[in-house]
């Protein structure tokens, strides 16, 4: 696809977040407790935990603060965190979706809400901008493990149904439900993934000048900014141009 969608883009500046390290760790800490106590402590035997803890490893997150994280769960005085979803509109009537892990509803949702308003956006209610998106699993591979070709044939046998390869790295995507299945038969042909995770991926992209563009990512940097927030989601597009612009 010509030019950038967000969807790479907010990926592609994650690797630009050392100066936010530990709050990416809190973050990551707080999805390995919620898979841990939402299953058995044991990354064999819950699928969401092992995900959770390779993820982790791939943010170069410190073993004692995974083994940490796991242990919390197990605490009877850990923390309860809900699994909430929110969706609205940004600027430029863009489609966003966010997921927060919290112990306390009302203060994330008046944050979320906040930030939107102040972005000229409005939260809507679930399943206001979902309907516009895919729910799928997302694999991630760098570039060193093979060319497009390579990674599209091994994706092909494992079931994926889409690869987007350059010179980053290669981006694999499959039914939600297959997520598992299809990391492990990827695996033994490409070692272990960078990353893997369920995602919403818009099944269109909407194309946003330079303005627009600068208060959408504005948005998305304050929401990602929140304690309780674990990811944004959203459907804009911008140009090469525009996005160099935006980078310098």
């Amino acid at each position: 696809m010509a030019g950038h969608s967000q969807f790479k883009n907010i990926m592609h500046r994650k690797g630009k977040q050392d100066s936010v390290r530990s709050k990416l760790f809190s973050k990551l800490a707080r999805e390995i407790t919620v898979a841990a106590k939402a299953g058995l402590p044991d990354p064999s035997m819950n699928a969401r935990l092992r995900l959770a803890i390779q993820n982790a490893k791939a943010q170069s997150m410190p073993k004692d603060n995974i083994d940490r994280a796991i242990k919390k769960a197990a605490g009877a005085d850990g923390e309860n965190y809900d699994e909430v979803r929110y969706e609205g509109y940004g600027p430029g009537g863009v489609a966003v979706i966010v997921e927060a892990l919290t112990d306390n509803r009302n203060r994330t949702a008046s944050n979320v809400r906040s930030l939107f308003t102040k972005a000229g956006g409005a939260l809507g209610e679930t399943g206001s901008v979902s309907f516009s998106f895919d729910r799928v699993g997302e694999i991630t591979y760098k570039a060193s493990v093979g060319d497009a070709d390579k990674v599209m044939e091994a994706a092909i046998e494992a079931g994926a149904e889409d690869v987007e390869s350059n010179e980053e790295g290669h981006t694999i995507y499959c039914g939600f439900e297959d997520t598992n299945e299809v990391s492990k038969a990827l695996e033994a042909v490409l070692g272990e993934a960078e990353t893997v995770k369920s995602v919403w991926k818009p099944q269109n992209t909407v194309p946003v000048d330079e303005e627009k563009a600068q208060s959408l990512m504005k948005l998305i940097d304050n929401l990602e900014d929140d304690d309780d927030v674990q990811n944004v989601y959203s459907n804009f597009e911008v140009s090469d141009e525009v996005m160099a612009k935006l980078s310098a």
